[in-house]
């Protein structure tokens, strides 16, 4: 059996998007039903989402999404990886119908089917859930990398990228009574991590090449990966890699409040929608990644 997955991504900036687009690829139970791209220059992340297809030898529906947060000033306008586009084939153009109502209605078209795949700003996450809210109960799961739920005094990060970069956004998500509301955060994903040498000697496979090449335009850690995306795409089809806690999430949408964007997750509340990974089993987590890759 296949599961069927929808895949919202800020491609183009830090280079996990695209390390987990290509195990999403290269995973033969991952039934890629779209790609839906979010954050400034959406078409030019399309476009990077569509080269990885390309390799992949796969034609996959992909469609540019919102660009801007709903409220707040975007602070990822460029898709800083796109300049490596040159090097691969790719298309330039998009179907004119939004992301937002292509997610719809794959979800509805498949109700209780579809595991739906966040790994940037939850801007058109948002969108969908506002406009289409009979897709809220017909979503199978929803599986984010959001957040950090395990802070301490000495950990610098308050609050992790995609929630803070449109945080009433992410704020409407976490609301949402879906049935499955899975998120892995910064805390657990930055225990994934490789060395830039180990990278390049261990992505050999050539749907790796792309991804291996738009690494090599920016990254705000050129000595190591991190693999936060590519954890919250595994778990799906290895849960063991994290282990899971009920609780309830809320976030931050009040800059008087303190940090906008900060999760702040109690496992003891009455109520226990979401569930949140707080611990990773990293050596499992390398052997299911780069498995899908053997011959």
């Amino acid at each position: 059996m296949t599961v069927k997955i929808l895949l919202d991504t800020d491609l183009g900036s830090h280079i996990d998007d695209a390390v987990a687009l290509a195990y999403l690829l290269a995973q033969p139970e991952a039934e890629l039903l779209g790609v839906t791209t979010v954050s400034g220059q959406s078409h030019l992340r399309a476009q990077m989402a569509d080269a990885l297809c390309q390799a992949a030898g796969r034609d996959v529906p992909i469609l540019p999404g919102v660009e801007a947060p709903l409220l707040v000033e975007n602070r990822q306008p460029l898709a800083q990886q796109a300049l490596r586009l040159a090097d691969w084939p790719h298309r330039t153009s998009f179907p004119r119908r939004t992301a937002v109502d292509f997610m719809a209605d794959q979800i509805l078209a498949h109700p209780g089917e579809v595991i739906l795949l966040t790994i940037g700003p939850l801007t058109n996450i948002a969108l969908l859930f506002a406009l289409y809210p009979e897709t809220i109960p017909a979503l199978g799961q929803l599986v984010m990398m959001c957040g950090v739920f395990t802070p301490q005094p000495d950990n610098p990060w308050k609050a992790e990228w995609n929630a803070l970069l449109d945080p009433h956004a992410t704020e409407m998500v976490y609301s949402a009574p879906v049935r499955v509301h899975r998120s892995i955060g910064l805390d657990v994903t930055r225990q994934v991590t490789l060395s830039a040498g180990e990278v390049r000697e261990r992505f050999r496979h050539p749907l790796l090449a792309p991804v291996l090449d738009f690494s090599e335009v920016w990254s705000h850690e050129q000595d190591r990966m991190f693999f936060h995306d590519p954890l919250a795409a595994v778990s799906i089809f290895d849960p063991g890699v994290c282990s899971f806690t009920a609780g309830r999430v809320a976030v931050n949408s009040d800059a008087s409040a303190g940090l906008l964007g900060r999760t702040d997750f109690d496992p003891h509340a009455e109520q226990r929608p979401h569930e949140v990974a707080l611990a990773v089993d990293p050596e499992r987590f390398f052997a299911s990644y780069f498995k899908v890759f053997e011959p």
